[in-house]
This record gives structure tokens, sequence and C-alpha cells, in this order.
């Protein structure tokens, strides 16, 4: 939203770390709720798979296309639809409805992450929490999440700038 000039740049930093931080704490909530469940799991990928994202097929360059797209769907949607007269009311619901459309098209590749934050959050929170059963929070990885999401984003309010 900053790149598409409708979020000031300085408020960048403060608002990525506060929903890092939000994402953590999300992480100890899930983390709280599952508890007994952690003993009776002994598959490592589906206790990562509750913190974060992951690949259907690991391909690094392919799983980056997917969030990068899915993030340039998601911005560009938001931009769109917010410079229409929507009832302020009804801008929740489109959104929403935008988010679980980008899901149930796009997701399956990557688990749609489009935004580092729901990813990156968790992801620490699973690797600094004592979870049973837990394997690696597979950082090798983090990165497609992280950057797909910042270049689709960019992309998408960049074009959304262009167009008249």
């Amino acid at each position: 939203m900053a790149v598409a000039g409708k979020f000031p740049w300085a408020y960048v930093l403060p608002y990525s770390a506060a929903q890092i931080a939000g994402g953590i704490v999300g992480g100890l909530a899930v983390w709280l709720h599952y508890y007994p469940h952690w003993q009776a799991t002994k598959d490592a990928g589906a206790i990562l798979g509750i913190f974060s994202t992951g690949p259907g097929i690991r391909q690094y360059f392919w799983n980056f296309i997917s969030e990068v797209i899915g993030t340039f769907v998601l911005v560009f949607g938001l931009l769109a639809f917010t410079k229409g007269q929507f009832t302020a009311g009804l801008n929740p619901i489109v959104v929403g409805i935008l988010i679980i459309a980008i899901g149930l098209s796009l997701g399956g590749t990557t688990g749609y992450a489009i935004n580092p934050a729901r990813d990156l959050g968790p992801r620490i929170a699973h690797a600094v929490l004592p979870i049973a059963n837990k394997g690696t929070s597979d950082w090798a990885y983090s990165w497609v999440p992280i950057a797909g999401p910042l270049v689709g984003g960019a992309l998408g309010a960049l074009l959304f700038n262009v167009l008249p």
C-alpha cells in the first residue's frame, strides 16, 4: 500500500514489526490450543503446517511465482475495490471474499501466505516453542513466503498506479 501511495512509508517498519509480533502471539495461541495433540502427533511436517505455509511441491522458483501472483491479485484487487464507492460496511466483506477466492484458486501450491508476517511470525513461534515431535522450522523455504508477497504486492500497486 505504501508503493501505491495509500500508506505512509514511515509506518511500514513499525506496522510490519507489529504484524510479525502478532503472528508470534498467534503461534503461541495455536501452541496452547493444540497442546494435548502435540504428544499424539508424530508427523513433524503436519506440526509445522499448523504454524506456517509450505509448498505442495517444493520448487523454489515456482513457489515464489505462486506467492507473487497471489499477492499481486490481493493488492491489485484491494486497490481496485477501494477506488469505487463501496459502502464502508461492505469493504470487509469484499476483502474477505477476495482472500477466500485467492485461497481457493491459488492457495494449493504454497498455502498462500500473501503477507510475509502470516508465515514469519508463526514460524518463529514454531522454532522457539517446546513442541513435542516437531522437526525443523524449514528456514530454507522461509524466504519464499516473505519475498514473494513483497514482490507481488509491489507489482500489484505499481500496475494499479500506472493504469488510468
